[in-house]
């Protein structure tokens, strides 16, 4: 018999994702302390967290057992990690340091399944190099968009997409919070398969 399939977040992008995919699931937001650890790398800081959040969801389940996906994403460019901007003057400030750069997006996935305490964890990586845009454009963008839940401020699969040159990776869903290649291998471990009918 499958378990069941809760997703540990908050984020609709997330949501989206698995809808799209077509997998059945409920919601348990986790809360977790989202700091980072001295001398952490990205990849350490989401793998973590990821997993953090999955555990944090077990400890509030309702289900006897169940697959949980804990998800976490950071942006790093010249070295630094970027969050969240929160606001409108946030978002223009971290895209003007982006201009001309690569950026480089870490999103940790863990899947644990709560019947045999397997947690599998991954860091998937995707960079972004954007093109050299100017004040307007980027106030502009984020006018139109207000991508400000955004790590990285802005949405690829929306109008982001203006502000690059290229995107080098192995799944664009990773750019938006979940890496879908790489969560679609991981579920089938637990024989969860959207193409198998139930």
């Amino acid at each position: 018999m499958t378990l069941p399939l809760i997703l540990g977040s908050g984020s609709k992008y997330r949501r989206e994702i698995l809808d799209k995919l077509h997998l059945k699931y409920e919601v348990v937001k986790p809360d977790i302390d989202e700091s980072a650890i001295d001398f952490e790398s990205p990849q350490q800081l989401v793998g973590r967290l990821a997993e953090a959040k999955a555990r944090a969801v077990e400890e509030l389940m309702t289900h006897e057992n169940a697959v949980i996906i804990g998800s976490d994403q950071v942006a790093v460019c010249d070295g630094q990690i970027l969050g969240k901007p929160g606001n409108t003057e946030n978002a223009v400030k971290q895209l003007l340091g982006f201009v001309g750069k690569t950026v480089t997006f870490y999103t940790g996935l863990a899947v644990l399944n709560t019947a045999t305490e397997q947690c599998e964890v991954r860091v998937e990586p995707f960079n972004v190099e954007f093109r050299h845009l100017t004040e307007k454009e980027i106030e502009r963008y984020v006018e139109l968009e207000k991508p400000l839940d955004c790590a990285g401020s802005f949405k690829s699969e929306g109008l982001g997409i203006s502000l690059f040159n290229s995107l080098k990776g192995n799944d664009p869903n990773t750019l938006i919070g979940l890496p879908a290649i790489a969560l679609l291998d991981m579920l089938r471990t637990h024989k969860i398969n959207p193409l198998n009918k139930e």
